[in-house]
């Protein structure tokens, strides 16, 4: 590991007080806001943090409260967005950590290439998905973002740049470690190559949660990217029903010949913004259920080789600026867990509780997850992810998030941290096995605390 011995600039960089809060929007606080531009002065804002410390952030995608540090510093990464080398033969690409998955694709699509991973969103930057390890529609082929990442460039709390290779503990600690062991400031990543910027999609409709189950085992190992929306409001003999949508990357050759003049042209498209906000009482079960019901009956029963648009099939709520509006002033809750193989009653256990107790849930996914990550804090595992939306101001909401927690504990599964907002800090162990060796390493590396959030201190990270 090599120290950077860059001279460092006065620190003259952006900086104000600002009210932060994750994309939920549920839990606003208060920080010291800086904007470094360049990496001298990254390292700089890190050696004048005060004793609140401090933790990196992107673009405020995370849920629920990694990205905030109530009376502390927030380190807006997003000046830092520099591409700074591609190579378009071999497929791989070196950037600032502030670089975006949208910003990415602007500039590789049309060199034939795409980012490895991409969530349900592409407005995360490169940063945020290492430290968050994200995952997409495609983890039971490609693994998480953490897999196509040859090194990482990495800010500790003693102020040295390190160069941190995959296979490493200050890897594999840093790959899911929301940030906690350091700053990232650049990476090289390995791309996946295309023909075109389209997708060819299949769809069909799933009966029943055991139909869509079986559905996606046995269609996953034909198809790079699958996702079943399923009906979370759902009861009795169509309890989990489910639309599942299964995707590759169109070749040139299904194209049609108007659109092989351009095939590669990225069309992200756009819609009005949503309001500033939706009345608390629109989202009802009522609503939701009718809504639900128009979405299920309105797909195929079986449709394949649809061609749509990446951002058709990925990030379709992009196109809706500040969606997160839509559930209120109260904001909303993302709940993402996993099980593993061999736990599907626990599964359908769940699912049955949230039918039962009808949270007005309509993004909700269901996935099926490869093999594990070596992050040890990283959230996939084999077995079946399920991620919800519920309004957080829903009467006990909280007591009944907690436990469904012990329910997934119990059966060996976890919660995504990148989505966490409330998890109490007694079932973390359980979900992740390698937390002591995370905590011990963290202790070694920074000892200070300088590196800190409102999710740390809620968890004691």
């Amino acid at each position: 590991m090599a120290a950077d011995t860059r001279t460092t600039p006065t620190t003259d960089f952006d900086d104000s007080f600002v009210s932060v809060t994750g994309w939920g929007r549920t839990a606003p606080t208060v920080a010291y806001l800086m904007r470094p531009r360049t990496h001298q002065e990254a390292a700089a804002a890190v050696r004048e943090w005060g004793a609140r410390g401090g933790i990196a952030r992107g673009l405020g995608r995370a849920y629920g409260d990694a990205a905030q540090n109530a009376g502390g510093t927030v380190l807006d990464m997003t000046a830092l967005d520099r591409v700074h080398s591609i190579d378009a033969s071999g497929g791989t690409v070196v950037c600032d950590a502030g670089v975006s998955l949208h910003r990415l694709m602007e500039v590789l699509l049309p060199l034939g290439w795409f980012v490895p991973v991409t969530p349900g969103t592409r407005h995360v930057t490169v940063g945020g998905a290492i430290g968050a390890d994200i995952h997409g529609k495609n983890h039971h082929v490609s693994g998480s973002f953490s897999r196509h990442v040859s090194s990482l460039e990495l800010l500790t709390a003693d102020g040295t740049v390190h160069t941190v290779l995959p296979g490493t503990d200050l890897f594999d600690a840093t790959a899911g470690g929301m940030g906690l062991t350091g700053v990232i400031l650049s990476a090289t990543i390995r791309l996946h190559r295309v023909e075109t910027s389209m997708m060819s999609v299949d769809t069909e409709r799933a009966t029943d949660l055991d139909d869509a189950m079986a559905r996606l085992s046995a269609g996953d190992q034909r198809h790079r990217y699958s996702v079943a929306w399923i009906d979370l409001l759902a009861r009795g003999r169509a309890l989990g029903r489910s639309v599942i949508t299964r995707g590759e990357h169109a070749p040139l050759a299904a194209l049609p010949a108007r659109a092989r003049r351009a095939p590669l042209t990225f069309r992200p498209g756009q819609l009005p913004a949503a309001p500033a906000f939706v009345p608390g009482g629109l989202l009802t079960r009522t609503t939701v259920g009718l809504f639900n019901e128009f979405w299920y009956r309105r797909a195929p029963r079986s449709r394949t080789g649809e061609l749509q648009r990446l951002s058709t099939f990925f990030h379709p709520l992009d196109g809706v600026p500040h969606w997160n509006r839509i559930y209120g002033r109260d904001g909303f809750v993302q709940y993402q867990f996993v099980v593993g193989h061999g736990r599907e009653e626990t599964l359908r256990r769940v699912v049955r509780r949230i039918a039962r107790r009808g949270c007005p849930s309509f993004l909700a996914v269901l996935k099926r997850f490869g093999a594990a990550d070596p992050g040890w804090l990283s959230f996939p595992m084999p077995g079946w992810t399920l991620a919800l939306d519920i309004p957080a101001g829903l009467p006990g909401l909280g007591a009944f998030l907690d436990e469904l927690d012990e329910e997934v504990a119990g059966a060996g599964g976890r919660v995504y941290l990148a989505k966490d907002s409330r998890l109490r800090p007694e079932l973390l162990a359980e979900m992740y096995p390698r937390l002591a060796d995370f905590r011990a390493l963290r202790t070694r590396l920074d000892p200070q605390g300088v590196f800190t959030s409102d999710l740390s201190r809620r968890l004691a990270l």
